[in-house]
């Protein structure tokens, strides 16, 4: 029967601070390996489109220099 995520918990409370940390990254890393096919295409679609609105001229790109400036600004730096 496998283990239950409580069981999991009491578990991994009992590792070193380092292997709680490294179970996190390989579960993170595990979860996001095969990324979700809808997600992809709908990222593919939004590019497009963008992409077509600049090229039409119907949007107007801000320079990368400027949008870091504002960034700089907001942040305080």
């Amino acid at each position: 029967m496998p283990m239950t995520l409580e069981q999991i918990m009491s578990e991994a409370r009992q590792l070193p601070r380092e292997q709680i940390s490294e179970l996190f990254d390989l579960l993170l890393a595990e979860s996001f390996a095969q990324p979700d096919a809808s997600v992809e295409q709908a990222w593919k679609a939004e590019t497009r489109r963008r992409i077509a609105e600049i090229e039409s001229g119907a949007v107007r790109g801000i320079p990368g220099d400027e949008v870091m400036a504002e960034l700089r600004a907001i942040v305080g730096l």
